[in-house]
């Protein structure tokens, strides 16, 4: 009988314990706020200061129409930041912008993006619904010292209430004869040929 080596047991241990950082360096769904989950309230990235996070984009869409948003982290630890974000209306669509990645109808990181200028900016797209309504979006950013844990971390949320105007549904067409207009004056010419045509032959 064969007992596999004390060296691979010692990689499968390895690469166990690393799959939840390596899910977290990735990003996550399901922790935008749009359920009332956060990092904030269940406790990941936290120690640290916590920063501002802003969505920035139009307020106001047509029907069908597309955005562009940017959530915008500013302050914390500073070194690095994640994001989630999610909308409450299923018949928005959420487009990945560089650096992200959409799952379960959600966007978030592919990798952690490095501050600049005090700031991380990701950028990402809505297609508004096809009728009018409204559209929360709903966005949480972390800050993060780049230690590969997550303490000393700090996280926050927001949210942006998208007006969609009008509605880019097909109308019906009002053009055309109808049974009230179309159908007399059909008869009213057809009767005027034929007695100009009796005229003639007489």
């Amino acid at each position: 009988m064969r007992f596999p080596s004390y060296g691979a047991a010692g990689v499968l241990t390895v690469c166990l314990l690393s799959a939840p950082a390596l899910a977290n360096i990735a990003g996550t769904v399901g922790y935008s706020g749009k359920s009332n989950m956060t990092c904030i309230t269940s406790g990941c990235h936290s120690g640290g200061a916590a920063p501002t996070v802003e969505l920035s984009g139009p307020t106001s869409l047509a029907a069908g129409a597309t955005g562009q948003y940017t959530l915008i982290i500013r302050g914390g630890a500073g070194v690095k930041g994640g994001m989630n974000v999610a909308v409450d209306n299923t018949a928005a669509s959420l487009a990945a912008g560089s650096g992200l990645r959409k799952a379960m109808n959600e966007l978030t990181h592919s990798v952690p993006k490095s501050f600049s200028n005090g700031e991380v900016r990701f950028d990402f797209s809505m297609v508004a619904p096809p009728s009018a309504g409204t559209v929360n979006i709903f966005g949480a950013g972390n800050s993060v010292n780049g230690n590969g844990t997550e303490a000393g971390d700090g996280s926050a949320a927001t949210s942006l209430a998208v007006t969609v105007t009008g509605s880019n549904e097909p109308k019906e067409e009002t053009g055309g004869c109808s049974s009230t207009g179309g159908a007399p004056v059909l008869v009213f010419a057809l009767a005027a040929g034929m007695t100009l045509l009796r005229r003639r032959r007489s």
